[in-house]
């Protein structure tokens, strides 16, 4: 094989001979470099393809058996609370039954008109619509149905707690009242010696003016307060003795004179019944007795009519 090469500027050429050996070489690298660039062309993408796609699917894998795991433990929180929300729906639904059954038995024993205090029903609600954003009314939000259920739940609740509230008011202002109600004897124990009026004084035997009534009895018998009220007078007090007065309110006021011993001091606040004092003789006594008055706007009033009377 003979290969000649020419100069471009001088014209110049040369040749070369090759031999049988020379020349299988030479065809094989002409051949072989064409060859071995095609098969890396083709080769080479192909193996960095599958290495990429192979990192791919296992990032992809790990992403979605996270996401699986994060969707299945949102489902057991989501089935745990609602199991809880369910447990509280019916603790309201019992609560609201025993504030009814409260409700409807205080009302029977206020005795209060029918009707007033309504537990058992659906609270009466109203007002003008409020036409809110627009656009709003055209989608109205639905919440879930055990949402639904407790929000209504929460305003019964809210409604009996409130007609509760006033109810106990009314019964508050009622028991004052009651409290304060001037009735019954002034002695647990013990008789009427002398009435309001006039009568023969026991000392010096003229007629004069009793302002109250007398109860005699056992020495150290309890004396006590016949409605509640503060006590504005503790002590020894001319004619009296040893004198407890109790300020009622509404412009009564009661005494009880010739005590033994007082139980109660200036400004305590007594209860109806309570034992304010123990009956004896001291003051202007001929025995042991309690002197008992009643005033009304300062004035002394006959007590038989609050004796006589019965508690409200």
């Amino acid at each position: 094989m003979k290969v000649i090469l020419v100069s471009e500027r001088g014209g110049i050429s040369r040749s070369f001979n090759f031999g049988g050996l020379s020349k299988a070489l030479l065809s094989l690298c002409l051949l072989g470099l064409p060859v071995g660039a095609l098969w890396v062309g083709a080769n080479l993408p192909a193996a960095e393809s599958d290495v990429f796609d192979s990192r791919a699917v296992k990032a992809w894998n790990k992403a979605l058996r996270k996401q699986q795991e994060e969707i299945t433990e949102a489902d057991r929180q989501a089935r745990e609370q609602l199991t809880a929300l369910t447990v509280k729906l019916a603790e309201m639904q019992a609560r609201l039954t025993r504030l009814d059954a409260l409700g409807e038995r205080l009302t029977t024993l206020a005795k209060l008109d029918e009707g007033e205090f309504q537990f058992g029903s659906t609270p009466a609600v109203g007002g003008p619509e409020d036409p809110g954003i627009a656009g709003a009314s055209d989608m109205p939000y639905q919440p879930p149905e055990f949402i639904a259920a407790i929000s209504e739940l929460s305003d019964q609740i809210e409604d009996r707690q409130m007609q509760l509230s006033t109810l106990d008011t009314l019964l508050a202002s009622r028991q004052l009242q009651d409290e304060q109600f001037i009735a019954g004897r002034p002695i647990s124990r013990g008789w009427m010696s002398s009435r309001y009026g006039y009568r023969t004084d026991p000392f010096s035997g003229r007629r004069s003016w009793h302002k109250g009534v007398d109860f005699a009895g056992k020495s150290g018998s309890d004396v006590v307060s016949v409605a509640a009220g503060v006590v504005t007078w503790a002590e020894d007090r001319s004619g009296y003795g040893q004198l407890v007065e109790i300020n009622h309110g509404n412009g009564y006021k009661t005494r009880y004179g010739h005590n033994s011993e007082i139980k109660v001091k200036l400004g305590d606040v007594v209860k109806k019944g309570q034992i304010i004092a123990q009956m004896g003789s001291s003051g202007r006594s001929t025995g042991p007795h309690v002197h008992f008055e009643v005033y009304k706007d300062n004035r002394p009033v006959d007590p038989a009519t609050y004796i006589r009377r019965t508690g409200r």
